[in-house]
């Protein structure tokens, strides 16, 4: 079972240095870094060429969580999703490049992402 969970985690790996090899944040076009855990999931908006985070939202946060299905549901990656979308217009940003870090881009992934381009945000 060991080696069936490394395989995962290398796996996992060469699709974020692929998806990283891509994408690239600026000033004007952050990057929108997801991270998703089992529990959680959070995002940051990103200047690459500063290293600097504009912008986060997460489900660690109280203003994030929700009472249907707990931090790790699809709700509360769509409460995540509009909450960067607002920090965002807030911090000046409109358009952003969309960055899964290796994930698929489904379930809670998307939902986030859909949540974002409602509140405002554009990939």
């Amino acid at each position: 079972m060991a080696t069936r969970a490394k395989g995962r985690e290398a796996a996992r790996s060469r699709r974020q240095r692929r998806v990283r090899k891509k994408v690239v944040g600026t000033t004007e076009r952050p990057r929108l870094a997801v991270y998703r855990s089992n529990k959680h999931i959070s995002v940051q908006l990103i200047d690459d060429s500063t290293g600097q985070t504009m912008a986060a939202a997460s489900t660690y946060e109280s203003a994030c969580s929700t009472d249907e299905g707990g931090t790790g549901s699809v709700a509360a990656a769509k409460v995540v999703g509009t909450a960067i979308g607002e920090r965002a217009s807030a911090a000046g940003v409109d358009t952003v490049v969309f960055d899964r870090g290796g994930n698929r881009y489904h379930g809670r992934v998307a939902a986030l992402a859909d949540a974002a381009r409602d509140a405002g945000l554009k990939f």
